[in-house]
């Protein structure tokens, strides 16, 4: 029982925890490169972002964070909390937290959008923004002024 007794202790940090905290974000990564949509590249991103901080915690605390032996386990748990589907843990700290600062940082939409197009680019989902974005390269803003007001059209016969 010693061997398979170590080998359960040690299972937990040692096998899953890489696979949880690198292999999978890996693999999901990757995954998120190639497709459409920007909500996936959204988390892991973020994920790669907040696992960087929490590496570059734990290098410059390593002297005290070796006197907590249940530091390993919170950091798995707290990673599996980030990355498991069910959960999406970096993308609620990104929607809920980072996402107002980096809306301070840079505007969303081209410099060259009239100021009420940036308003309204900043209060749609990242997919909208750029295929509103695209239209607006592709034809122009007349083009997308004419679309605007057929909807607002539409909108006041309903």
């Amino acid at each position: 029982m010693g061997v398979l007794g170590a080998m359960a202790r040690h299972l937990d940090t040692t096998i899953i925890g890489p696979g949880v905290m690198l292999l999978y974000p890996l693999y999901a990564s990757m995954r998120a490169i190639e497709s459409p949509s920007t909500l996936d590249d959204q988390q892991w991103l973020t994920y790669w972002i907040l696992y960087s901080f929490l590496t570059l915690f734990e290098l410059s605390s390593y002297k005290i964070l070796s006197w907590f032996p249940i530091w390993p386990y919170l950091k798995l748990v707290f990673c599996m909390w980030l990355v498991l589907p069910m959960f999406n843990g970096a993308a609620y700290i990104y929607e809920n937290y980072a996402r107002q600062y980096t809306k301070k940082i840079g505007s969303y939409g081209g410099s060259n959008y009239p100021e009420e197009y940036k308003k309204v680019l900043q209060m749609m989902t990242l997919d909208a923004r750029k295929a509103v974005e695209r239209y607006i390269d592709r034809y122009g803003t007349d083009a997308f002024e004419k679309v605007i007001r057929a909807a607002e059209k539409e909108a006041k016969k309903h």
